[in-house]
């Protein structure tokens, strides 16, 4: 059932505070007593005055009025003649009257400066800790963290200990061990402004936010806690941001899946485009190549069946190439590139590319140029040759007839160097970093090049994955671009 009662150690307190303002009183007499007896000193109306000011000031307004009045039927009953009775004379009264009403005004005015001086310090406690629970709850950008600092927050707001229940998750403050009682009634809490009596002492509310449950909270305070409406209104605001808090959480998580099935969508309608524009061509020319082969190979002299075969050949291996880079791309996009390093000679795959692209572009010169020290770098062989490749290609197909191409590797610090340098239009400096994007092709390209702007993108996955990196710059001696792939060198 809902319980708004206070518990019964807060009127316990309120108890002694009152009988404290009873025993003030009678130590006020004892010294009244003490005065008039050992000194003749009668007027001793300052002495309950003082007791009525000190339960002011140390217990609230209620103890101050009832030691105001338990002072006026002492100071009656022992000091106003005649002594011991009621009985006042007529010239006594106007001095009874006036100690009663200013011990009742001092009194009151005294408890009530206390009463607003605890008010204030608890409200600014309370502004304190709503501070500070939305200064965490703004930076937490996770349920978990933030069902978890709910928790911390309401065990500190209860000065006991809490519970949070979020779905399968129980997230407890530090000391609290939720019972299976406990854990039921979690689990079952439905209650919204409210909050319920649980097992042992705790207390239940459910979280909600714009309309859906989102899980539960428990609380329990401690052995000395008092809960008075201040505090009620604390614990119930702090459980309203933290189902805030948590719902923002959630909608960010939606969000992100949301923008993340968006470049998924993006990047997969950029790959078909991409393929069914760069595939079609290699297609076309193994098709024509086979079918003219077929067809008319036997009236076909041996240059030109050769020619065919070599065009078959060829287009084929680019097409092997296209698929690999879509493939490396996948892999790289899910995080699930399998990089297995190794050392491995430099040279080695220099060498290979070269031999394999310096035939195929006989109108450009394809360089070569190796250091007389043998280079081991470390990393997986098959993806450096296949960013190397990649590089070699793109320098290629931008120099002009008759350019230049130049491979080249050296040795810095504990990495390996690979420069490959070509005589192309190059790209300008604000772009130098863009051009390792996905899809990005430079304005000053040639429109005429077919590529999808992928190659570049997947040498900066591979050469990261395996620990290097990929740079480039502009040549000082003229047009032209170096492409710099960094590896570490082997151990």
């Amino acid at each position: 059932m809902l319980n708004f009662a206070m518990p019964a150690i807060q009127r316990h307190r309120r108890a002694l505070s009152y009988v404290g303002a009873v025993l003030l009183v009678l130590a006020a007499n004892l010294l009244a007593l003490l005065l008039d007896q050992q000194l003749g000193y009668a007027r001793v109306s300052m002495v309950f005055l003082a007791a009525v000011l000190i339960s002011a000031v140390g217990l609230g307004s209620g103890p101050a009025y009832l030691a105001a009045a338990l002072g006026f039927v002492s100071y009656n009953f022992y000091l106003v003649e005649p002594r011991f009775t009621f009985g006042i004379e007529s010239e006594d009264i106007v001095i009874l009257i006036v100690f009663l009403a200013v011990a009742m005004l001092t009194g009151g005015l005294a408890g009530r400066v206390r009463d607003q001086a605890r008010q204030s310090r608890d409200r600014a406690q309370t502004t304190s800790v709503l501070f500070e629970a939305g200064r965490d709850f703004a930076a937490l950008g996770e349920e978990a963290p933030i069902a978890r600092r709910l928790a911390d927050g309401l065990a500190g707001a209860a000065q006991g200990q809490a519970v949070v229940a979020i779905g399968p998750e129980i997230l407890a403050s530090a000391g609290a061990t939720p019972s299976a009682g406990l854990l039921e009634a979690l689990r079952t809490c439905e209650v919204v402004s409210a909050h319920l009596e649980g097992p042992d002492g705790w207390r239940l509310r459910g979280l909600w936010a714009d309309g859906r449950r989102l899980g539960a909270a428990a609380w329990r305070p401690g052995l000395m806690q008092s809960e008075e409406v201040d505090q009620f209104r604390l614990i119930h605001v702090l459980l309203d941001m933290g189902a805030s808090a948590m719902a923002r959480a959630r909608l960010g998580q939606a969000w992100a899946e949301i923008e993340a099935r968006t470049r998924t969508e993006s990047l997969r309608n950029a790959l078909l485009s991409s393929i069914s524009h760069d595939l079609r061509t290699p297609l076309a020319a193994i098709l024509a190549s086979a079918t003219s082969l077929k067809t008319f190979g036997g009236v076909f002299e041996p240059e030109v069946r050769d020619d065919l075969l070599d065009t078959i050949t060829e287009e084929a291996e680019r097409l092997n190439a296209f698929v690999a880079n879509l493939l490396s791309m996948t892999r790289l996009e899910a995080d699930a590139l399998a990089v297995q390093p190794s050392a491995f000679e430099i040279a080695e795959g220099l060498d290979r590319v070269h031999r394999r692209y310096a035939p195929r572009w006989p109108d450009r010169r394809l360089l070569l140029n190796l250091p007389d020290a043998p280079l081991t770098g470390w990393g997986d062989a098959i993806l450096f040759e296949q960013a190397l490749t990649n590089v070699v290609e793109n320098a290629l197909r931008f120099s002009p007839e008759g350019g230049e191409v130049r491979m080249a590797a050296r040795r810095t610090g504990d990495m390996i160097l690979v420069e490959v340098s070509d005589q192309g239009p190059g790209a300008p400096e604000d772009e130098l970093g863009l051009i390792f994007e996905k899809f990005y092709r430079s304005p000053s390209a040639n429109p005429n090049l077919q590529g999808a702007g992928l190659g570049l993108s997947i040498v900066k996955g591979l050469m990261e994955a395996m620990g290097g990196g990929v740079s480039a710059q502009r040549r000082t001696d003229g047009s032209g671009l170096i492409v710099a792939l960094s590896l570490p060198e082997a151990p």
